[in-house]
């Protein structure tokens, strides 16, 4: 690696941690890191702001200010060339000055798409495109599923002992994994708009959902409930949280969830079913429509089949941890593939140690959805 590419490297690795940082917390937007270096100092920093604006550009050449002027600006997503609640900032980058833009990756937004780039190179400012593009759209890979495949990227998370099971016999999971690893869960509830569980796990578990990140906030709780089963005074309806919960639930069942289920802090949604169940695709397609770029799905054993069905999970995030219950709940139940050339292949496997347990992450490979609904 040339010198050069090594310093742009450097400074692009530090565009995608203030990226990082906001992740989860601009939606509909991406989340974008810019760093302004003049003379081999950074002479300006900045990220988008939570809820969108300003953006990162912005914020780096307000920092900036005279400097910026002769200055390389590194961005961890193209530079937006569209007229929306805020110019350009292709056009900003111009007016500040800027000699040199380097660009991690292309933003795949129609609007945007290679033309923020365009509008830099005819204004005479020189691009290089694609340093560090792998980091960049992991980053912003929430984003970039929402534009390309109109639908929230979908995180399934499961916590399961070495033989595979999410609870024992009697129904207790509390607690199969450790707290670190708790402790990372909660780091991603922090950067997805919605966690979405099913009935079973709220009957069960009565969870909370919320976010215990130090700074995090919390994602809307979403919870999939086609017999309305679950208690009205479900924990989850009455959280001191700024995030919603919402309760989703077939189209035929909607007026007896309006009558059960009266607390202000609850919104009722009728999502399209077959045979009683709901539809999982069209109800990410409605995520979508809201801007919602990720979701965590965490469970349980059927909403998990569901999903997977579905065609709704880009990864699975399984914490294995050394203990083996026996008899108990699968962690997916109800695929029921006949073949195994027919089950779900994953790909970019990777595994890592998280206290005691062991963190499994691979990405879904595509494939036909099927009509899975829970």
């Amino acid at each position: 690696m040339s010198r050069a590419a090594a310093i742009d490297q450097r400074f692009m690795r530090e565009a995608l941690a203030l990226a990082e940082e906001r992740v989860g917390l601009t939606s509909p937007n991406p989340a974008v890191g810019c760093v302004i270096v003049r003379g081999g100092k950074v002479v300006g920093r900045g990220a988008t702001a939570p809820g969108g604006r300003p953006h990162g550009e912005v914020e780096a050449l307000k920092r900036a200010g005279a400097h910026a002027r002769g200055a390389t600006a590194y961005v961890s997503f193209e530079p937006c060339a569209h007229q929306g609640q805020t110019p350009p900032c292709a056009r900003a980058l111009i007016e500040a000055g800027i000699a040199r833009t380097v660009v991690a990756t292309i933003d795949p937004y129609p609007p945007v798409r290679g033309r923020g780039v365009a509008i830099l190179k005819k204004a005479g400012i020189a691009a290089t495109i694609g340093v560090l593009e792998a980091e960049a759209r992991r980053v912003n890979e929430g984003f970039i599923t929402r534009v390309t495949r109109k639908r929230p990227f979908g995180l399934l998370k499961l916590a399961m002992s070495l033989d595979g099971r999410i609870a024992a016999e009697g129904g207790d999971s509390k607690w199969i994994s450790s707290e670190e690893s708790r402790a990372i869960v909660h780091r991603w509830r922090r950067e997805c708009d919605a966690v979405l569980v099913g009935a079973g796990t709220v009957l069960a578990d009565n969870p909370r959902l919320t976010c215990r990140a130090p700074g995090g906030r919390d994602p809307v709780r979403v919870i999939v409930d086609a017999k309305l089963r679950i208690s009205p005074k479900a924990r989850m309806f009455f959280m001191r949280s700024k995030a919603p919960t919402v309760l989703v639930t077939t189209e035929a069942n909607l007026h007896q969830a309006k009558l059960r289920y009266r607390n202000p802090g609850v919104e009722l949604l009728a999502m399209p079913d077959r045979a009683g169940e709901i539809d999982l695709a069209e109800l990410m397609a409605d995520f979508a429509r809201r801007g919602w770029n990720k979701v965590l799905i965490e469970g349980g054993a059927h909403t998990a089949a569901s999903a997977l069905a579905a065609g709704i999970v880009d990864r699975v995030a399984f914490f294995v941890a050394p203990r083996i219950i026996g008899a108990g709940s699968p962690a997916i139940d109800g695929l029921g593939f006949t073949r195994v050339r027919d089950s779900i292949a994953v790909a970019n496997v990777s595994v890592r140690r998280v206290g005691p347990d062991l963190l499994l992450e691979a990405d879904v490979r595509p494939r036909r959805a099927g009509r899975r609904r829970v």
